[in-house]
């Protein structure tokens, strides 16, 4: 068992913002991989939030505001690697399974080195930039509950029609 990043949604915005939000619980990566044929200066609004502000899903693709810190299962952890590598073959032109594995892994692997740095029930928040040189810059937030790991969750997701 490791830590990784899972999606966690407070309430509906993320459905709001995003083209397409992440479901609660999917495992999650930052995904900064997404953007970087990105014309800022052409992308709607949503597709400038997801830049700024979205982390990946592994699961629906799509983007969450907040991650948190969680416990996967190594099975699952793999898992997520090899959807990973499939969604770079069929959206991102990996030429197959096998040249994509590395770049999937290495996606896994910060997410996982993210979360290994906090408690459980930590929440991480992404912000990203363009630097003067036309380079992707990224930092991460932390928002630690109090007691993360010592008490059940404060918060219940409730979904609105």
């Amino acid at each position: 068992m490791r830590k990784f990043l899972q999606s966690l949604r407070l309430d509906q915005s993320d459905s709001h913002v995003f083209e397409a939000a992440a479901a609660p619980g999917e495992w999650a990566v930052p995904g900064t991989f997404a953007f970087l044929q990105l014309d800022l200066e052409q992308a709607d609004r949503k597709q400038r939030l997801a830049f700024s502000s979205g982390w990946l899903g592994c699961l629906s693709f799509g983007h969450t505001t907040l991650v948190e810190v969680a416990e996967i299962e190594e099975a699952e952890f793999f898992a997520v690697i090899e959807r990973l590598g499939r969604h770079f073959v069929d959206h991102y032109g990996a030429p197959g399974l096998a040249a994509a594995l590395p770049a999937a892994r290495e996606e896994a692997e910060l997410s996982a080195s993210l979360a290994a740095e906090h408690k459980v029930g930590t929440l991480l928040a992404i912000a990203r930039e363009v630097d003067d040189d036309g380079a992707i810059r990224e930092g991460y937030r932390v928002i630690q509950p109090s007691r993360a790991e010592e008490h059940a969750k404060i918060w219940t997701i409730v979904e609105e029609e």
